[in-house]
This record gives structure tokens, sequence and C-alpha cells, in this order.
């Protein structure tokens, strides 16, 4: 990785473009220090550190930002928006018939359901800023005005902050993808990430200063969790189970075509980190609800025993988040890829699994194999997220970058570093005239 950097900065294109990428960064975490006016920043930050592990919609939506939700900035919404959008649109790309056919035109369709992900965004945008409004003023006390005039002025004034921070991320991202390196949500994402890292680093050395035997140990033994899960991440993202393709000869005039054998990549984690997100939002539902709706003092009743099943510490909630995973994963790899049209495609170009007769026989060789890898996946995925609940429960110790950032950041990091090799690959490509 860090030989294609510097091939990379040796060209001058590449150069600025990394040099853009990285401006358009500094802007964005400049941005996550701008305050909100009318909140106060103590009181915001207090209450996100003690709910910070009880796995509600908000902790899981400060990662996504990079901590600038706890810090109440005008980014505080960040990707978020724009990630939920686009989640949205491409299920109902597959139940619409007419987003269908905008995602079967090509460029201009694309296009044309980009600028409805934003839209959808917007919307997205303007309820969540609502929502964290109410959250603050409602539990958190961090509203400067409560009451008159003043308070409706505020409050108009705080949304429409924070709904202009997600418009400028996606601004930012537009930008990175069209003039830099990369998916630009995508690294923006990464680059918030990436920037929780140096105070989780520095509470590790707060625990092992304490001089406790048990932080002396632990320590030492987070660091080559976090070495060895970087590393299984990249095995399982690299993983594909290639299925051999033979194609038949056909001769037309004195010349020969087809005839050569290939393969077709199946990659074990096709779904990325979006089954995480989707189990998450699910799980995160019952704490959300404990924020405006409280539970009875005496700890009886239904909604009291829903919401210790739901407790981010709780047994059932990681084995209900483990079958979830497994369930989305399922959920989306079923819509992203269909057995049967491939098998169709393979047999209009003369092509075919050798030792599978074309037609059903091969589409149904390929659910047999997509089940089996989508298993893999899922589970690799369900132990991803876990673990960090796992290691938590028993060692006591809170891990500040689960599982989940580890896997966005890693997998950014190889898609940036492919993006950069294919580029310079044309570059560097000798044609017929060397």
């Amino acid at each position: 990785m860090i030989e294609t950097f510097r091939n990379a900065w040796r060209v001058p294109e590449l150069r600025r473009k990394l040099l853009f990428t990285l401006f358009i960064i500094i802007i964005y975490r400049v941005g996550g220090a701008v305050p909100v006016p009318y909140l106060d920043s103590a009181a915001i930050a207090s209450w996100f550190e003690s709910n910070d592990a009880s796995g509600n919609f908000f902790s899981y939506l400060n990662v996504l930002s990079g901590g600038n939700m706890s810090k109440a900035t005008i980014l505080a919404l960040s990707v978020g928006p724009y990630i939920n959008a686009q989640i949205i649109i491409q299920l109902l790309t597959y139940a619409l018939p007419p987003l269908e056919r905008l995602q079967k035109e090509g460029p201009e369709g694309r296009k044309k359901l980009n600028k409805i992900t934003k839209y959808v965004a917007l919307g997205i945008a303007i309820f969540q800023g609502w929502a964290y409004y109410r959250t603050l003023g409602g539990t958190a006390n961090a509203l400067v005005y409560t009451s008159g005039w003043q308070k409706w002025f505020s409050e108009v004034v705080i949304i429409m902050c924070f709904v202009a921070g997600a418009s400028l991320t996606i601004w930012l991202g537009d930008q990175i993808s069209e003039k830099g390196i990369g998916n630009g949500i995508s690294m923006l994402l990464f680059a918030g990430i990436i920037a929780r890292g140096p105070s989780a680093v520095w509470n590790l050395i707060m625990l092992m200063k304490t001089g406790e035997a048990k932080y002396i140990i632990l320590v030492p033994i987070i660091i080559v969790i976090f070495i060895l899960m970087i590393a299984f991440i990249i095995f399982m993202n690299e993983a594909e189970r290639r299925i051999p393709i033979q194609y038949a000869k056909r001769i037309v005039g004195r010349k020969q075509y087809g005839g050569q054998n290939t393969f077709i990549p199946i990659k074990v984690c096709m779904s990325g980190v979006l089954p995480i997100i989707f189990a998450m939002a699910f799980m995160s539902l019952p704490s959300t609800l404990e924020m405006f709706i409280k539970p009875n003092p005496d700890g009886t009743g239904f909604y009291n025993g829903l919401l210790r099943w739901f407790s981010y510490t709780h047994p059932f909630y990681a084995i209900l988040y483990f079958f979830l995973i497994i369930g989305f994963n399922y959920f989306y790899v079923s819509m992203q890829y269909n057995p049967v049209e491939i098998a169709n495609n393979l047999r209009q170009s003369n092509g075919g699994v050798p030792g599978i007769r074309p037609g059903k026989p091969t589409s149904d060789y390929f659910k047999r194999i997509l089940s089996k890898i989508t298993l893999v996946g899922a589970i690799f995925l369900g132990i991803i997220a876990i673990f960090p609940i796992i290691f938590g429960a028993v060692s006591g110790v809170p891990i500040a970058m689960g599982g989940t950032s580890i896997l966005i950041v890693v997998s950014v990091a190889l898609e940036t570093v492919r993006t950069m090799e294919s580029q310079m690959m044309m570059r560097h490509h000798k044609g017929f005239l060397e």
C-alpha cells in the first residue's frame, strides 16, 4: 500500500488528485469543529459520555459522524442521511419499475438516481435534525432557550445548521468523486472514523497509567487483537470463489471464435458493511425509544423487560444481533445476485460451467454455491460485529473502535488502493507505439 501511494505521488495528475482529496478532508474536519449556536456543548458531551455504550441510534450516528454529533457541530449529521438515502433508493430500485429502468439506462439513468438520492437525503436530514433537536432539549437539557419566541427561533436555526452541514457533506463527497481519488462519501466516512483513533489510543494509554495489573495485561492484548482483526478483514475482503466457465468454439468464415476458459468471481463478502448497518438500526430501536418514553422506576412491566433484553450488555442482544446480520446478508445478496439471469447470459453467449448443463441446472448450481458463500460471509460479518460486545463483557474494557469501524476503514483503504493501481496501470500500459 505504501509503495502504491509512493508510485501514485510520482504521477503529476494523481498527485493533484491526492492533494485535492486531502484538501477536501481538511475542510470536512474543520467544519466538524464549528459549533451550532444556541446549544450547550458541555451538556451534550456529558450526555453522550453517559449514553455512549448504550447501543442506541445516536451512538451509531456518532460513529458515522466521526464524533461530530457528540460535539453538536454543523456536521453532526455528517454522511448519515446520504447513506440512509442510498440504502432506501437501492432497495426501492428492486421494488419500483421506474427506478429499475433508470438503473438500466446507463450513466444518464445513474445521474437521475443520484439526484433522487440527494433529495431523499435532504428529507432524511430535516427529520434527523428535528429528532436530534428534540432529544437535546428533552433528555440532554442542552438548549440555551427553552421557552418563548427565542425557543422557536433557536429551533429553526439549529435544524437549519444540521441540514446545511449534511448538504455540505454531500457536496464535499461529490467533489472528491469528481476530482479526487475514490468514492467521496466513503472517504469522508473513512476520515471521520480515523479521527477517533488518537482518542482511542490515548484512552488505552491512560488505562495503562493506572498501574493496575489487569490493564497492563489487557492493553497489549487489545493491540494484538486489533492487528489480527485487520488481517482477518483483509483476508475475507479479498476472498472469492472462482467458478470456471468454458465457451464453445464457433467458426465464422475462416476464423474461429470462442473456446477460451475463464471464471466468474463471487466475493465471499459481497454485501460489505450494509447488513451490519441494517441490523444495528433495528437493534437500536428499543434503546432509542427509551430516550423518549421513560421506563417505570420500579423496574417492572413488559416495557422494562424489553429494554433489559435489548440492552447492549445482555447476551440476548449479541445473539439476536448475530442472527439479524446473517438474515440481512442473505436478503441483500438475493437482491444483488440473480443466478437465473447469470445462467441465461451464459447460455446466450455459448458459455457454461464444465459438467453442468445449461439452463436450470446451471442456475441451481449457482444458487447452491451462492448459498454457501453467503453463509460464510454472513458469519464473518457477525463475528466482526459482536466481538467487541463479547470482549467488553469478558474483560470489562470497552473498545472505542469496534469491528464495524475497522471493517469500514479497511474496506475503504483497499478500494482506494485498487483505484490508484488501476489508474496507474492505464498510464503505464505499453501501447502499440512502443
